[in-house]
């Protein structure tokens, strides 16, 4: 006896940028985006560059108009949680075809920029800025 395998709907991936971290649902529809369970893309996103950074997975690939998305961010910045978008998307759209990870991975959307805020070290006033010396 042959057991049915579940068919899953919908593909969740995670995208991170600085402090900024992005899930990502990705599921077969008519191009809806939702934000934070509210808000839809051009409320959370006014700037025009903001929302084609975004969108630029699917844009390449020319399927933007076949997935519907729910996208769930916090933290780090605006310019932060686009990139962090960018990235979960593309994870979403290669575990669903991975024919698109050489296509996606050329344009650098795979790779995970890991640069974050250097931490305070004691004795000085910033991550590396030391205080002022004086000879007298």
């Amino acid at each position: 006896m042959k057991k049915k395998q579940k068919v899953k709907s919908s593909i969740f991936a995670t995208g991170k940028r600085k402090t900024a971290t992005a899930v990502v649902e990705l599921k077969k529809g008519k191009g809806e985006i939702l934000i934070n369970k509210k808000y839809n893309l051009e409320k959370y996103f006014p700037w025009i560059f903001d929302r084609q950074t975004a969108l630029s997975p699917v844009e390449i690939l020319g399927k933007k108009k076949d997935f519907d998305l729910k996208i769930k961010v916090s933290g780090g910045g605006k310019k932060a949680q686009v990139e962090a978008i960018r990235l979960g998307l593309s994870r979403a759209l290669v575990f669903l075809n991975p024919e698109w990870h050489n296509e996606l991975k050329a344009k650098g959307f795979l790779t995970r920029d890991s640069r974050i805020k250097e931490r305070k070290k004691p004795g000085l006033k910033r991550a590396r800025r030391a205080p002022q010396w004086t000879k007298r």
